[in-house]
Formats: C-alpha cells, structure tokens, sequence
C-alpha cells in the first residue's frame, strides 16, 4: 500500500471524491431514510415489517410490551417522506411540508384501528454530507422529524402544505413514548 506524499508546502493532497454509484438522488434519499428507521426501531426495541404492495404505507412498527393495555402488541403505521428542498436544522417551532392530497387523506383518516404516522427526513442538498463515521459513531445526516395528520384537513386542489413540528425529532426515545401512548390506548 503507497502512502501519500507530501507535496510542495508540506501539505498532503486533498483525498480524491469517491466514486458514486449512478443510482438515482431519490432512490438513494430513500435508502438513507429506511436505514435511518431501522436503527432508530433496533435501538428502540420494535420489529418493522413492510406492507407488500407498499399502497400508500411504507412500514409497520410494532412494540411488545407487558405493560401495554390492550395487548401485548401495539403497531403503528409510517409513512416516509425525505427531502432537500427545506435545509436541515429548520428554525421556529415548525417547517412546512407538502403532501400530494391522496397521500395526505389516507394519513388524516380518522377513526382508525391503526394509528399512522408521517416521518420526513431532511436531508443536506449533496449526498457526500449525508453521512459520517468514525471509530466511536456512525451520523446518518441529517435528521427526521415525525407528525400524527390524524383529522387534518385536505385544502390544497392537488396538494396541501402541512406544518411538521420540529420539537417531534424521530429517534428512539420519541418512538418508545409514541408506542407507549398507542399501548396506552391514546393517539401516538
């Protein structure tokens, strides 16, 4: 193995950009975002399942616990959503986030026997930020947050705008208390 040189001035060269594979930004954002659930359930305690056909929901959540009311068991339903269009750490209380109509009615449905829930993931604009490692953590980058539209309102003609609060980060302790609350009997 060569090690690199230094050049003129004492400095070694910038290291080469990595060679990327030509899969698409979307496909890409979604794999980051379904890896960002996955370690977010494991560190949580909760098993995924996803729906085959997807039809609108991309996972099932589940949370096993004694302590739950009803059952044993509790699911939830999630849908994900990652984008670039709203640069991370978004300041105020909210950002806003639009939703095709269809996609919005399923998630605002209301009863429901399973509770949903929404996860955008914002993400920096360029896929070399989006993740870091080192010998003590691996930062998936940048961060979701999560939203219950149950009852919320279709106002758009093809899509609405919803406020996603950015109080509600995604991770495990949020996911522990949204199935604490489901178990409970309550809305996540």
């Amino acid at each position: 193995m060569a090690l690199a040189q230094p050049g003129p001035g004492g400095l070694l060269p910038e290291p080469a950009a990595p060679l990327r594979g030509g899969l698409a930004t979307t496909s890409c954002m979604e794999t980051l975002q379904v890896g960002y659930l996955h370690a977010v359930a494991a560190a949580a305690g909760c098993s995924l399942a996803q729906p085959f056909p997807d039809d609108g929901i991309d996972w099932h959540i589940s949370h096993r616990s004694r302590t739950h009311a009803v059952d044993d068991e509790v699911t939830i339903k999630v849908q994900l959503k990652c984008t670039y269009q709203q640069a991370p750490n978004p300041p105020g209380p909210t950002f806003a986030f639009t939703l095709e109509n269809d996609h919005l009615a399923k998630l605002a449905r209301t009863p429901v026997s399973v509770h949903k829930i929404l996860v955008v993931m914002l993400v920096p604009r360029t896929q070399e930020e989006w993740l870091r490692a080192g010998h003590d953590r691996l930062e998936l980058r940048h961060c979701c947050y999560w939203t219950n539209l149950a009852g919320h309102s279709v106002t758009g003609r093809y899509k609405t705008t919803v406020r996603i609060p950015t109080a509600r980060i995604f991770d495990d302790r949020a996911l522990c208390a949204i199935m604490a609350r489901v178990g409970a009997g309550g809305r996540p």
